[in-house]
């Protein structure tokens, strides 16, 4: 599985996924949001973009019923579901991610999803991985 190193780029967002917190990047001099980590912002290419919790939530911009694993960890857990969620509170920055649930589920572009934080604290080293849900519009849950 995806870990970090602990002095690479991208330790603050496995930091935070570990404390269940979601980061993003964003530049202090322009406002940009970006992901993945980067250097330099993409917008003004100042260096050292800080790092922002936002809120796990966003939108389906696409998605994908894998068939066949992309990676050995996945071999025994086909179909599965990867999706592009579109982050609404970081820019509208995009992140590939796993929708949890049923995979020949039907899935909508545009569907609203929530993040969930899956810790691994047995791991060496521990670490967490962001998965996504479809999330229950607040009228169905009172059916």
């Amino acid at each position: 599985m995806p870990v970090s190193e602990p002095d690479g780029l991208a330790e603050p967002y496995w930091a935070g996924l570990r404390e269940g917190r979601l980061r993003v990047q964003r530049c202090a001099h322009c406002g940009t949001w970006q992901f993945g980590p980067e250097w330099i912002c993409h917008g003004c290419h100042a260096f050292d973009p800080a790092w922002v919790e936002v809120v796990p939530r966003g939108r389906i911009y696409s998605w994908e019923r894998v068939w066949h694993p992309a990676h050995a960890a996945l071999k025994n857990h086909g179909p599965y579901l990867a999706v592009l969620v579109e982050l609404p509170d970081a820019g509208g920055v995009r992140m590939v991610g796993n929708l949890l649930g049923d995979p020949m589920q039907e899935v909508a572009i545009g569907a609203q999803v929530q993040g969930v934080f899956e810790p691994h604290p047995d791991a060496q080293p521990p670490y967490a991985l962001l998965q996504w849900r479809l999330a229950v519009p607040a009228d169905a849950a009172d059916l």
